[in-house]
């Protein structure tokens, strides 16, 4: 190959250009973790590379985009290199991966049992360092009308306004209704406000023939069923 073709080895590239490149070459799927975080970057800083930047992004995230995607714009400011700009370029990409896996769940639209509407809320709740709590409307197919966020909160809790939940179901002709929310702490135990709150929900679906199907708290990995210790 001649020295004015305009072809060259990945070698020869700036190791910035490389992912670029790289992705051009050979596609999204053959590129690293950090080598796809640092095309979102751009650069790095004055000592290291925007790969080696991100390399050292993933590691304090133990190298789980997972725990990449609940880190703050204030964790992300942290590293040197990293601005706001990068920052929220950095969450709405993992934002945009949650999104899509919670897409690919949408497509098993039909919800029969407590693992099926914890594998449908899963992508929504499981990973939040924040509390916030979510009704599925159901038609009487079990089929899922819609999802809507009620409310979100700090670590501890949130407020539900019971009325507009009501309000929704019946706008949408939805004869049950799935609760859920998630426990940032990861304990399983459902609190006595959490128990109160769903009676709460049953009275009022009693009265209206809308049917409280169940109230799951999900943690990151696993779940708890009102339904299933009969809580309901």
């Amino acid at each position: 190959m001649g020295e004015n073709s305009t072809s060259f080895s990945i070698k020869t590239w700036n190791e910035d250009d490389r992912p670029r490149e790289k992705l051009l070459v050979k596609g999204p799927s053959a590129l690293s973790d950090a080598e796809l975080i640092a095309i979102l970057i751009g650069s790095g800083n004055r000592n290291e590379s925007a790969v080696g930047l991100s390399k050292r992004i993933l590691a304090q995230a133990g190298n789980s985009l997972k725990e990449l995607g609940k880190k703050s714009i204030p964790d992300l400011l942290g590293f040197h290199g990293i601005g706001e700009a990068k920052a929220i370029t950095i969450l709405a990409a993992m934002e945009l991966g949650r999104r899509r896996q919670a897409e690919n769940v949408l497509e098993r639209r039909r919800i029969t049992s407590s693992q099926a509407a914890f594998e449908f809320l899963r992508p929504m709740l499981s990973d939040l360092p924040h509390e916030e709590f979510w009704a599925v409307y159901l038609n009487n197919s079990n089929k899922v009308l819609q999802t809507h966020q009620l409310s979100k909160g700090g670590i501890t809790g949130t407020v539900v306004d019971i009325r507009l939940t009501m309000k929704t179901a019946l706008q949408l002709g939805a004869i049950g209704i799935i609760l859920a929310h998630n426990h940032p702490s990861g304990t399983l135990r459902p609190s006595e406000a959490d128990k109160q709150l769903t009676q709460k929900f049953v009275f009022a679906g009693n009265s209206l023939d809308i049917k409280i199907l169940d109230h799951l708290i999900i943690t990151e990995k696993t779940y708890f069923s009102f339904a299933d210790e009969q809580l309901l």
